[in-house]
């Protein structure tokens, strides 16, 4: 008998059919490796979830073969989950000078002191087991990004994170294609590729473009500047920072992650700030407007970010003036429009100008477009694909203009989160999968929220409570106090008064009932109660609150 070919599985555990929670498992000869590790954002039915983080059951079962985390850039979409995931798989993490700056942050802020990190280069190869993990110099909105391109004896499996391609990138990091080229001829056997643009047209404007724009906006402005962004986009503030100095205002800092990743970003050596230009927000005081510009969060409308609680009469420090020129240099991630116009709306009201993308140049994506895709598919010539970091339209199209470029169907694998595909030399087959899934971070628990609990967070939010207390006589089993009736969020009881009367004649009647039948078990008593409350009720008000009864035995 010959012996079983060897295989290659790639495993992606979050970033497929979502923005955010990349994280990929790759498995050859019985080890593992990992690239990135992300969360996401909560959507808007995850009442009360700071986070969502992937489901690492599978990591957790092998994590004696898992030889390291290779980290492709810095954005929280590829670094937020790791405090999480490092407390429950402790292995050296790989990364650019700047990702690994931010996340040590991270692991400070969550008391994790005993983590392996190791700072790599543009350039380098590290051995990590049956893995040759090369890190090739990309180009994203974010300093230090790279592509990674893991040897093995089967071949090279290429990840190409999250890029764009930018003839004249601010900080001169240009994405290394002759590198991709030279993988290509060499021979990818599969690549995965960043599908978050697929759908435009064309090729993503180059940063400059908006240097320009912000020049042009500070030269012309008589007030304070204030500019929303996101923290991360570094280039962004570099920007913002240099054309600040140019015009003589002194820069003032808001936003507990915009001071975070600037301090960050200026040990590592990738932001350039001139001595005494970001002044302490309560030095603010001391300068005329015009003298003034105002880097913040809150880009995306979020209700606690700065910008917002500027808008709404909320920061301690900060309040618009009449005057006041707002730039928002961020383009709404989908599900935000409406908070964005809302702290649009609001800036109006106070008497602010503001300029968002529309209006002018303020923002380029930093992700690739139609034509970049192209010719990435085309340098790295792979031999199969499986498109990444997408909502399910993304990595169907993606799977299409591989397929445009002359790629066979059955070489392009459009799957989901969990699904194991299997690669050998000269096949590839979907094999199967692991456990995937999100663990919803709240507050300190983490995976302790599931379906059934924000199921009920969206029944109080949306039907309000009522509360049903009963004391039952131990002896007799009649009723010996109440029914009491408390409601919240559902109506008010001052003002409803005979639908409570109503209830509490409903509610005795059932125990009425039950004691004539010599029912006493809670469970039959409490499902009485609910049921007879539940027909009332919506008879009444056209309305089903959730409905606890409390029944104390005296």
């Amino acid at each position: 008998m010959g012996r079983k070919p060897t295989k290659i599985r790639i495993i992606p555990l979050g970033g497929l059919s979502e923005i955010g929670r990349n994280m990929t498992a790759i498995e050859y000869k019985d080890e593992i490796l990992i690239i990135d590790c992300g969360l996401s954002f909560p959507e808007d039915e995850m009442l009360g979830i700071d986070i969502v983080i992937p489901d690492i059951t599978f990591l957790i079962k092998n994590k004696e073969k898992i030889k390291g985390i290779v980290l492709t850039h810095g954005h929280e979409d590829h670094i937020g989950a790791l405090p999480y995931v490092l407390k429950k798989i402790n292995v050296p993490v790989y990364g650019s000078r700047l990702t690994l700056g931010l996340v040590e942050n991270k692991l400070k802020e969550h008391k994790i002191p005993e983590v392996h990190l190791q700072r790599v280069n543009a350039g380098d190869m590290i051995n990590l087991g049956v893995f040759d993990v090369e890190f090739i110099q990309s180009c994203h909105s974010i300093p230090d990004a790279y592509a990674i391109a893991v040897h093995t004896s089967l071949g090279i499996i290429f990840h190409t994170g999250d890029f764009k391609i930018d003839y004249t990138p601010i900080d001169g990091q240009f994405i290394d294609l002759h590198r991709i080229a030279e993988l290509g001829k060499k021979g990818v056997l599969v690549m995965l590729a960043d599908s978050t643009n697929v759908e435009r047209a064309g090729s993503t404007m180059s940063e400059k473009s908006v240097g320009a724009t912000f020049e042009n906006i500070f030269s012309k402005a008589k007030k304070r500047i204030i500019v929303a962004t996101f923290a991360s986009n570094v280039h962004r503030v570099q920007q913002i920072i240099d054309a600040a100095h140019k015009h003589s205002r002194k820069v003032v800092t808001s936003g507990r992650s915009m001071i975070n990743i600037i301090a960050v970003a200026q040990e590592v050596g990738a932001l350039n700030v001139p001595e005494g230009l970001i002044i302490d927000i309560n030095e603010m005081d001391q300068y005329e407007d015009h003298q003034l510009a105002i880097l913040t969060t809150g880009s995306q409308g979020e209700p606690m970010a700065a910008l917002s609680r500027m808008a709404s009469s909320e920061h301690r420090k900060l309040d618009i003036k009449a005057g006041d020129l707002v730039v928002f240099s961020a383009t709404p991630i989908p599900g935000n429009e409406k908070s964005v116009t809302k702290v649009i709306n609001q800036l109006f009201e106070k008497g602010a100008e503001v300029i968002y993308e529309s209006l002018a140049e303020v923002h380029v994506s930093g992700h690739a477009c139609q034509e970049e895709l192209k010719l990435m598919h085309r340098l790295a010539n792979p031999q199969y694909f499986i498109p990444v970091h997408g909502e399910p339209r993304h990595l169907r199209q993606h799977g299409k203009l591989a397929e445009k470029l002359g790629m066979k169907s059955e070489n392009v694998f459009v799957i989901q989160n969990g699904s194991v595909v299997e690669f050998t030399k000269d096949h590839a087959k979907l094999a199967g999968s692991v456990p995937s899934g999100r663990v919803l971070v709240d507050g300190l628990g983490v995976g302790d929220v599931g379906n059934i609990v924000l199921r009920d967070r969206k029944h109080l939010a949306e039907d309000g409570l009522m509360v049903v207390v009963v004391t039952i006589s131990k002896e007799t089993g009649k009723i010996a106090a109440g029914p009491d009736i408390i409601s919240r969020g559902f109506v008010y009881v001052r003002e409803s008064e005979v639908l409570i009367d109503d209830a509490k004649k409903v509610v005795r009647k059932a125990l009425d009932g039950c004691e004539q039948q010599n029912i006493r078990e809670w469970a039959v008593l409490k499902s009485a109660i609910r049921d007879s409350l539940k027909e009332l009720l919506y008879e009444k008000t056209k309305r089903r609150p959730m409905i606890l009864p409390v029944i104390m035995e005296v």
